[in-house]
């Protein structure tokens, strides 16, 4: 007779919400979808738990941990995670690390600092999503996509040259803050020297 475990696999991008103050529940639906590892920070914990979504763990300071422990029965199996500082990132980053995660969606956390996350791109597929607008990492210097069409935002190191190909033609513009561009329906291809994020807007 053989007998089954269920193991839950890590490959489920982890959700890891930062700030929820200008997030709305429908934005972040999608990503909880196959039920992943939903790690939230103090900070964003009320708004998140008018949600009603599973949460599998806190990032906390040791002080709101002794004043809120009556949360590890409400939302149990819940955890706490302890943080020192303001290292939610970080201390939320290394816990998912070390319990094998591949991937991460960031919630809350604003795409003009996705420059910062350039060390932890080789450790973890990073996705950021900040308000209606979702940022991806382009590590190899080239991205090719099909679009609607739409606006898309190209973030990457001020100055940096962008080679952009389409339908409409060929243009090179160097990056400064906020970046827009409209693409025509079809395949876009796009090209820079150094890592830089493409945003698509997903939900308007």
């Amino acid at each position: 007779m053989s007998s089954h475990h269920f193991v839950k696999e890590q490959q489920e991008p982890a959700v890891l919400i930062l700030d929820a103050d200008q997030t709305r529940f429908d934005q972040v639906s999608p990503l909880l979808e196959w039920v992943p590892t939903v790690l939230v920070s103090e900070k964003a914990l009320d708004q998140v738990l008018s949600w009603g979504i599973k949460i599998d763990a806190i990032l906390a300071s040791e002080d709101f941990q002794r004043s809120n422990q009556q949360l590890l029965e409400e939302q149990y199996p819940v955890k706490f995670i302890t943080v020192s500082g303001e290292t939610y990132l970080q201390t939320g980053i290394d816990y998912l690390l070390g319990s094998d995660h591949k991937a991460v969606h960031l919630v809350g956390f604003s795409h003009v600092k996705a420059l910062d996350l350039q060390d932890k791109l080789d450790l973890l597929d990073l996705t950021i999503l900040d308000g209606d607008w979702k940022y991806y990492p382009v590590k190899s210097g080239v991205f090719k996509k099909w679009f609607a069409e739409s606006n898309i935002h190209i973030h990457g190191q001020e100055g940096m040259p962008v080679q952009i190909q389409n339908q409409n033609g060929e243009l090179i513009l160097p990056i400064i803050y906020a970046t827009m561009v409209e693409v025509p329906e079809g395949i876009t291809e796009i090209k820079a020297p150094e890592i830089f994020w493409i945003g698509e807007q997903v939900c308007s």
